[in-house]
């Protein structure tokens, strides 16, 4: 496959599942902008088997030894991906570790978790989100990827609270939940409650604890963003900010994670960018 039909291939998947990110990525130069696609290609691929797919276990082993295969040399020329993600691994120094992380934080999902303290919804979060960071940062810095690397991972986190406390509701109908059981003991709320889509008063004050944490990460990785090259600032500044305005969207929506969709609006998303760079 002709490897700009493959880019555009990839931008077609990012363009369906996450506008937030297309819009915030568009701003980079062709070349960095087609590897961000590539990328987010991958994480999109594992993020559906293990969401979709009726076998999850069986097609994400398939999944990695098909990348095993990748990184040993062995490219299906046919698939849109795997020749958009090589062209990205010839042309920048990747970290090959942050893609084997990933497909292990994928696998954490398939078991179907509930986690016990906010230290290991971190760690699931590290693999699910702040792999993606770390796979981005060779394309985005690629002089400055060691003083970033904390940096990246705490945009990971900030953005997977976001994704967690957003989709509440929807979670618990797959049968994950990703509140700490530490604080619902400590508020007072039940697996019974969140059932019953109870976002009363200990579910607020569950919701605000993890959102405080999720804008301290945001703040902490921002803090950073003068290491990036100019023409990484706006896209990684951009996709902060207008994921962390999905926090106040839900509290504009009186913390209702159960029967809607909490989004930022295109219109809304315009203004914030504006705000931030004019």
């Amino acid at each position: 496959m002709n490897r700009l039909k493959a880019f555009e291939e990839c931008e077609s998947i990012i363009k369906l599942h996450s506008k937030t990110f297309h819009r915030a990525f568009s701003l980079l130069p062709k070349n960095q902008r087609n590897a961000v696609w590539a990328i987010y290609a991958f994480c999109r691929t594992v993020d559906d088997i293990v969401d979709e797919s009726d076998h999850p276990e069986e097609d994400l082993l398939e999944f990695e030894e098909e990348f095993k295969l990748f990184l040993s040399g062995d490219i299906d020329s046919n698939s849109p991906q795997w020749v958009a993600l090589h062209d990205v691994f010839c042309s920048y120094e990747m970290n090959t570790q942050a893609f084997i992380d990933m497909i292990k934080g994928q696998r954490m999902d398939i078991e179907d978790r509930r986690y016990e303290s906010l230290e290991d919804v971190l760690d699931y979060s590290y693999h699910v989100a702040s792999t993606v960071g770390l796979m981005l940062l060779p394309v985005l810095a690629p002089k400055n990827q060691t003083q970033l690397m904390d940096g990246a991972v705490q945009l990971g986190y900030a953005m997977q609270l976001t994704n967690i406390l957003r989709d509440i509701g929807e979670d618990f109908e797959r049968g994950r939940v990703y509140i700490p059981k530490e604080l619902m003991d400590k508020h007072g709320y039940t697996y019974e409650m969140l059932a019953n889509h109870d976002n009363g008063p200990a579910f607020q004050l569950i919701w605000e604890e993890m959102a405080v944490l999720a804008e301290m990460y945001y703040e902490r990785a921002l803090a950073t963003i003068n290491l990036y090259p100019l023409y990484s600032r706006p896209p990684v500044k951009g996709a902060a900010v207008l994921y962390r305005a999905i926090l106040d969207e839900i509290r504009k929506n009186n913390y209702n994670v159960f029967t809607a969709k909490n989004y930022v609006s295109s219109k809304k998303k315009e203004k914030i960018l504006s705000s931030h760079f004019n």
